[in-house]
């Protein structure tokens, strides 16, 4: 889930070496099409805390940037988005589960289980391939397999919040660092590079 299409995979493939160099890991990759200019939008962060700074992000863009100047995998103009994964981030590695058991996710699945392809709960873990998650209204804990996810990402909630502020406030950060987005930014670690490709 880290990359969703062939040419993300591609990216991605170009693009984990590079953030690892810098002490990094990739959490997602999309290369997404719009009307105007497509968009490479990178999450990272760093292993020890699940964090990035905003000097980590601008270092990543640049690194990128040379790398991809070079070898020239996206046709045509694109706008280069490094960030970190944000509050209610995206979860794509069997490690995301494990992190944030005990927070609410919401999950959607590549084919039905069940009935239906969305499912929404607290988190309980990650086991033998399986996402485990208590879903709402459900008495016994549901296995999802891994494998079986197109999307998966943390619900917005005041736990997470609090959660996310005190992480702030152990590293000496304002407070306010992190408020859904519509209020402030969503947290002071994105930054935005413009690259093109000049083939």
């Amino acid at each position: 889930m880290r990359a969703r299409t062939a040419q993300d995979r591609q990216l991605l493939d170009l693009i984990d070496p590079i953030a690892e160099s810098l002490g990094l890991e990739v959490v997602r990759v999309r290369l997404m099409t719009g009307s105007k200019r497509q968009r490479l939008q990178i999450m990272a962060e760093r292993p020890s805390d699940h964090d990035i700074s905003v000097e980590q992000c601008a270092k990543l863009s640049r690194a990128v940037s040379e790398v991809f100047d070079a070898a020239d995998p996206i046709a045509g103009e694109y706008m280069l988005e490094v960030s970190s994964p944000g509050i209610d981030r995206p979860l794509t590695r069997p490690l995301d589960f494990d992190l944030f058991e005990g927070e609410e996710a919401r999950l959607e699945t590549d084919r039905m289980i069940e009935g239906r392809k969305r499912f929404k709960g607290v988190l309980a873990g990650y086991e033998d391939g399986n996402v485990l998650i208590d879903l709402d209204g459900e008495e016994d804990t549901a296995l999802i397999p891994f494998d079986w996810l197109s999307d998966a990402k943390l619900v917005l909630t005041d736990a997470l919040m609090k959660r996310g502020a005190a992480i702030r406030a152990a590293r000496g950060e304002p407070e306010d660092d992190g408020l859904p987005e519509g209020e402030a930014a969503e947290n002071t670690t994105d930054t935005t590079t413009p690259s093109e490709d000049n083939a």
